[in-house]
């Protein structure tokens, strides 16, 4: 492809999402020290047991709280200002606590102006999404994590930039979040059992698979994959290439990590993804529930039972209602006894 010029404004772009951070979430992107509080100021709100503080010199350090509150900010913005690619790499805080966010949001910055370089005058579709899998996965070297496919690290968007290695959801917004920063627009597709970008427009409509090596997907490719996952059983509805919203794209991120983390039997992580989507999603019944259960299986059984008497009393068809009641019950008995 012939040479052009560089992104323009990339650093200002960088800068003015540091301009509209609080002073903690600098601080979090940053990884230095920040919101330490004395500890009667989060007592009440979080819990003297909540598990992801710690007490040092009569403070309550607040590692994953920080990230959480992060994470909150972000949660609560509308979705026509939600960055994607900063609440993808929020979600890493709990895994990572001293992760520099903004050190990753230049590295796609890097990205997209080594995009520009190579489109030149030539800004077709075709062309940029040529020069998107140029840089991505012939020069970066991404790809879909095929050998280890369920490892935590393929969720988060930084490790899969050190890495190379992903999964669909995590290399499709690393996809998407570059695409943005050339002013290409490409919307992130939950297809069932996958996940892809489309560039739409009235002329025409090109699906691409970020997870192998951005491969151009025709209707028969989508019905292929269908057939692989659930054999034969599905077949191809337009419904599955609908648009998700950025919102929805952390969600379905946030979801895979919480199966993960269950499959690992790593409670305490789970629990931190749950409340992650709770923020994105609040009042999901389903996720209070698995919340209390969780919050049982980390001992902490009176918030427990407050999320699991509001999920019997608030669904319309409680599932495992008589499941629900036995824990209900035990929760009772422990919560009541003063030891």
């Amino acid at each position: 492809m012939p040479g052009g010029r560089r992104l323009d404004g990339g650093r200002e772009g960088s800068a003015r999402r540091r301009d509209g951070l609080s002073r903690c979430q600098q601080h979090v992107s940053a990884g230095t020290a920040c919101c330490s509080e004395p500890r009667s100021l989060y007592a009440e709100r979080f819990g003297p047991r909540d598990p992801r503080a710690t007490v040092r010199g009569g403070f309550l350090i607040l590692e994953n709280l920080r990230s959480r509150e992060v994470f909150a900010d972000l949660a609560a913005l509308d979705e026509s200002v939600f960055p994607l690619d900063r609440a993808a790499l929020a979600i890493a805080l709990e895994e990572y606590p001293h992760l520099n966010i903004e050190s990753y949001l230049s590295k796609l910055d890097t990205l997209a102006a080594r995009v520009e370089v190579l489109l030149g005058d030539d800004r077709s579709p075709l062309n940029v999404l040529e020069a998107l899998n140029e840089v991505l996965f012939i020069q970066e070297g991404l790809r879909g994590n095929t050998e280890d496919y369920y490892d935590p690290r393929n969720s988060f968007l930084n490790a899969v930039l050190e890495t190379k290695n992903g999964i669909p959801i995590s290399l499709s917004v690393i996809y998407l979040e570059v695409a943005r920063r050339i002013n290409f627009d490409l919307k992130g597709v939950g297809f069932p059992s996958h996940f892809i970008v489309k560039y739409s427009s009235p002329e025409r409509e090109i699906l691409v698979d970020p997870f192998n090596l951005g491969r151009f997907l025709t209707k028969e490719d989508c019905q292929e994959l269908l057939d692989r996952v659930y054999g034969g059983s599905m077949q191809m509805q337009p419904i599955f290439l609908q648009a998700m919203e950025k919102k929805g794209i952390v969600s379905r991120m946030l979801y895979n990590l919480k199966g993960i983390y269950y499959q690992k039997e790593e409670q305490q992580k789970a629990l931190n993804v749950v409340e992650q989507i709770l923020l994105l999603n609040p009042g999901t019944l389903s996720e209070i529930r698995d919340r209390g259960l969780l919050y049982m299986q980390t001992s902490l059984f009176a918030k427990a039972l407050a999320d699991l008497e509001f999920y019997l009393s608030h669904a319309p068809a409680p599932e495992g209602r008589s499941y629900i009641e036995g824990h209900i019950k035990t929760l009772h008995s422990i919560v009541s006894c003063p030891n």
